[in-house]
């Protein structure tokens, strides 16, 4: 056990994460693309809203428990689905869902995961986690993804609607990023600088993309996997993809990716439960504007027939008051989450998660309220927080 006493905030948790983690998968997880300006307003949109600090509140009795498409949540957040997650510490996803679990916040597997759908429902005793779909060309394997998120006990299915094509990483590209690492020079004298993580991987089966692998005809070993992913996402992706998927699972939709207040309502006509207002971390369209700033134009175009939920630069508890105030109902966490799994495994998840929950509830309770579902825009200061966008 680690003593994360002196941890007090995500960014500790960060640098240590870079400390520990390959620099090819460090930098996957904590860059964006080309200029990387959408991924740092991400963060910097959160620090320009001001909170109303309030006095002689009694502030006992708080509760920050919520729900997130029905599903009760010890706090209304919820960890991202991110790829290559197996790769910033060994087993990271099935590490990342125990945490969840026992923490009480849902977790959802990203379809580019180390760990396959079976891997977190073994090792969580069925405990329900979401999955999260990209669409791809491939609508068999697809279908028998779907499938298998139903056996797995998924009980929600969140899929990706910006990711046809891919924003350029210029970090990806001059690191070499593959899974696993390849054995150049320059890798082996990185690896050799981290001993931990090394050690895990060497632990552990599971080095390569467990929900395709083995389930995809003709892709059997990594060399095949690659030229396979490379011509997968699907550009052609429309809204009646989204009704096909409705369809055929079945049960709860999450939509990702929404910027834009005309797809929040075609968004809300699709019978989708919930949409995340994302901006993918920053890794896709740069100049795009922040989450935290496209929130309250979606949360005022997708009316009440839709969920708003919001991800992208929220790494202290401050940052969730601030995204439910402006009318989420919940929010999700990736690198948060990662920088935690990097630097200490599930402990270090659960640190992350113990972090923004304090941060939540001290904050919540100096801005004069007791119950996060009663908390509105009262508790931000006029002019310093987005307003819905003029569409000209």
């Amino acid at each position: 056990m680690s003593d994360l006493s002196k941890i007090t905030c995500i960014e500790d948790l960060r640098v240590v994460a870079k400390r520990r983690v390959p620099r090819m998968f460090y930098d996957y997880a904590d860059s964006g693309s080309y200029t990387q300006g959408t991924y740092r307003s991400n963060e910097d949109d959160f620090q320009k809203i001001k909170l109303r600090q309030r006095v002689a509140v009694n502030m006992e009795g708080r509760s920050t428990r919520s729900t997130m498409i029905g599903e009760d949540v010890a706090m209304p957040v919820a960890i991202a689905p991110t790829g290559l997650t197996g790769m910033q510490h060994a087993d990271g996803e099935i590490l990342g869902a125990k945490a969840a679990k026992a923490f009480g916040v849902p977790f959802t597997l990203s379809t580019m995961s180390i760990c396959s759908l079976e891997d977190i429902a073994e090792h969580t005793d069925r405990h329900p986690f979401w999955f999260q779909l990209y669409v791809m060309r491939d609508k068999a394997f697809m279908e028998r993804l779907i499938q298998r998120a139903k056996a797995a006990n998924c009980s929600a299915l969140v899929v990706t609607l910006d990711l046809q094509i891919l924003g350029q990483r210029h970090k990806d590209i001059k690191n070499g990023l593959s899974t696993p690492p390849k054995p150049t020079i320059a890798n082996l004298i990185n690896l050799a600088t981290k001993p931990h993580w090394c050690m895990g991987m060497l632990g552990t089966k599971r080095r390569t993309f467990g929900n395709i692998v083995g389930h995809v005809d003709g892709v059997g070993d990594v060399s095949s996997l690659s030229s396979w992913t490379a011509d997968q996402f699907d550009p052609s992706l429309n809204w009646s993809d989204v009704e096909w998927i409705k369809k055929l699972w079945g049960g709860k939709i999450i939509l990702k990716g929404v910027m834009d207040a005309e797809d929040a309502r075609l968004a809300a006509q699709s019978g989708a439960d919930a949409l995340i207002v994302s901006n993918h971390g920053g890794r896709q369209l740069d100049g795009a504007p922040s989450s935290i700033a496209a929130l309250p134009s979606i949360v005022e175009a997708a009316g009440k027939d839709i969920e708003v939920w919001m991800d992208g630069g929220i790494r202290s508890g401050q940052d969730v008051l601030k995204a439910r105030a402006l009318g989420a109902q919940g929010t999700m966490i990736g690198r948060s989450f990662l920088y935690g799994l990097g630097a200490y495994g599930q402990e270090g998840v659960t640190k992350a998660l113990q972090i923004i929950h304090k941060e939540l509830d001290t904050t919540m309770a100096f801005c004069g309220h007791t119950n996060i579902n009663k908390v509105g825009r009262e508790i931000l200061l006029p002019g310093t927080y987005p307003k819905p966008f003029e569409v000209i």
